[in-house]
């Protein structure tokens, strides 16, 4: 007789939990600091979504190289964060945790003295890089510190909601700061302070496997990250050009070493045969394609708010806050679902509900009126909030309890691969078109709710066989 999947993932957390002999974790600590620690993080990631004008103006960025203010953190993320995710599980998720908070603090207030677009993209790949140590560290701090199925669900609904929270607040936190160097300070200064507590009120956890650390795995897959990710930034300035193509052959070739190193290394930083677990390939799709569709989309949508419709960045953060805002309020809600809704139906909602809330918004530029993207702000944001709630929920549930941090970095790798792509192609299609940047958004928009119903099918046909 089979034992049912709570059992087993009881079973699992218990045997991860004994293989470590620190003290009992404390949960309601565990949870307000991860969480707070992704919430920072996230309004790391997002100030430049309503600073952009000030900052390309400050640093004097050309508009070809603009797209770089956008998709320096997400790159740093996705080289990092399944290295971070193995890593954390090896040698300790508390240790992870609070050195890529601390990394995050001082590397963002470093953005704060940049005194040009390269220094200031450095910077920000390096808040990506720390973001991506405490983003795959707080899954399995989570997880260990709350073993049974109801806790988790409930645990990884907040800390979901809070990565809404931190797309919600860092807009508006942008805004209301006069000085966008000023808000790179105050957020520096917060993700000090909560490492600093993370190091008394955390518990350590790990899940050891023996052996070397697989640094010929993190270098192979970093490098082809770095190259995939500076070739769709590249391409925006044309597709076909020598530099974009030698750069997607760099990833290529680089990805498959990587593929080669990971089956023949004892301790992997991914185990390739969970790719055979439908659970663990919906979690990754799901994670990609909130990136291209969602991501990419609400990243570039506030800049053409400012400049075609002369919005205020305080006004354009409070349109975006309908958005980020009712995404939060539904991901914590989003636990009742549990038990009636199957995680993957779940997320094949959030799509749809995404790609319904975006057309709603076509025609809304050439019209020159910002009452007309409110519902579709509000429907996208449900969709956002059911994404949010969903994703971290599915990533630890498709590997095994020990490898949560490591289940958590490789969805959230391909969120931030996806949200580059996303960038780069959103910005390349709103530019390219003939008929203004209005008609151009228009077109971005219909790509971006494409994409979430081909995900919304490819979640769908992703369940398990019985």
């Amino acid at each position: 007789m089979t034992a049912s999947p709570a059992t087993a993932a009881q079973a699992q957390a218990a045997t991860a939990r004994a293989a470590d002999p620190e003290s009992p974790p404390h949960p309601g600590a565990t949870l307000a600091l991860t969480s707070a620690a992704t919430a920072v993080a996230l309004m790391t990631y997002t100030t430049p979504i309503v600073t952009l004008p000030a900052t390309a103006a400050a640093l004097h960025t050309p508009l070809s190289a603009q797209a770089w203010l956008l998709n320096g953190t997400p790159l740093g993320l996705a080289a990092l964060l399944l290295v971070a995710g193995s890593l954390a599980d090896d040698y300790g998720r508390r240790r992870i945790f609070v050195l890529g908070t601390l990394a995050l603090g001082v590397t963002t207030a470093l953005g704060a003295l940049a005194a040009g677009t390269w220094l200031f993209t450095l910077a920000r790949i390096a808040q990506g890089a720390a973001s991506a140590a405490l983003l795959a560290s707080s899954l399995g701090l989570i997880v260990h510190a709350f073993p049974t199925a109801a806790g988790r669900l409930r645990a990884t609904g907040v800390w979901g909601a809070f990565v809404t929270g931190g797309i919600a607040v860092g807009p508006l936190l942008a805004a209301g700061i006069p000085h966008w160097r000023a808000v790179y300070g105050v957020l520096g200064a917060a993700a000090v302070v909560i490492a600093l507590l993370g190091t008394r009120a955390l518990t350590e956890s790990r899940s050891p496997r023996g052996g070397r650390p697989d640094f010929a795995g993190a270098s192979t897959f970093g490098l082809a990250l770095v190259s995939l990710v500076a070739a769709l930034t590249l391409g925006r300035d044309g597709w076909l050009r020598a530099p974009v193509w030698l750069l997607l052959g760099a990833a290529v070739v680089l990805l498959a070493g990587f593929a080669l190193v990971e089956r023949r290394t004892a301790t992997p930083m991914i185990d390739l045969s969970l790719l055979r677990h439908r659970g663990f390939l919906a979690s990754s799709v799901g994670g990609l394609f909130t990136g291209l569709s969602v991501i990419g989309l609400f990243s570039f949508l506030p800049a053409v708010l400012q400049r075609v419709l002369g919005m205020s960045a305080m006004d354009t953060a409070l349109l975006t806050l309908l958005w980020a805002g009712l995404a939060f309020v539904v991901a914590l809600q989003a636990r009742r679902l549990a038990g009636r809704v199957p995680t993957r139906v779940q997320l094949a909602i959030a799509f749809a509900l995404h790609a319904v809330g975006v057309i709603t918004m076509l025609g809304a530029l050439d019209a020159g009126s910002t009452t007309r993207f409110v519902p579709g702000m509000l429907i996208a944001g449900v969709g956002s909030g059911l994404l949010n709630a969903a994703l971290p929920l599915l990533a630890v549930e498709s590997v095994p309890a020990a490898r949560a941090a490591m289940g958590s970095g490789a969805q959230q790798t391909l969120r931030y691969i996806g949200s580059c792509a996303g960038v780069s192609l959103t910005i390349a299609v709103a530019t390219s078109s003939s008929g203004g940047p209005a008609r151009g958004t228009d077109i971005a928009m219909v790509v971006s709710a494409v994409l979430a119903l081909v995900a919304a099918v490819a979640v769908l046909a992703l369940r398990e066989r019985p």
